[in-house]
């Protein structure tokens, strides 16, 4: 478990498409899988549908990120850690103000989705206090 930790942590543009990766992941199953079964999960739509895109542009800043930057990367990956941050504090209060009607299955998603963003986080500050 270290040595693919200590690899992330040591190449700095990886973190930026692990970040890309993730975030497009996030977007299309919010939009393909999610939404078009939302009565199973208990959020609208449209709900789902704004997520997707803010996943989606968090995707696109990440790559872009990963293929331009070669020097002063950090204050780069600042912008991502607190997209991120804010991403997860914007889907619990989405869990807490649907609580009424988000299901099992929502509840289970979303607080995964939570747990692996703060996660990436976690490594993404890592990278760059070692980088110090």
């Amino acid at each position: 478990m270290m040595r693919w930790k200590s690899t992330l942590i040591g190449k700095h543009k990886n973190i930026f498409l692990i970040d890309s990766c993730g975030a497009l992941l996030t977007s299309l199953l919010l939009f393909l899988v999610l939404r078009p079964f939302n009565d199973y999960f208990g959020l609208s739509k449209i709900t789902l549908a704004y997520l997707s895109v803010i996943a989606l542009l968090y995707s696109f800043y990440s790559i872009a990120c990963f293929f331009l930057l070669n020097n002063h990367w950090k204050p780069y990956l600042i912008i991502i850690i607190v997209a991120n941050v804010l991403y997860c504090l914007l889907t619990f209060g989405l869990l807490v103000y649907y609580h009424q009607s988000i299901t099992l299955l929502g509840i289970a998603y979303f607080l995964g989705e939570i747990v692996i963003i703060g996660g990436l986080v976690f490594i993404e500050l890592q990278t760059i206090s070692n980088h110090n």
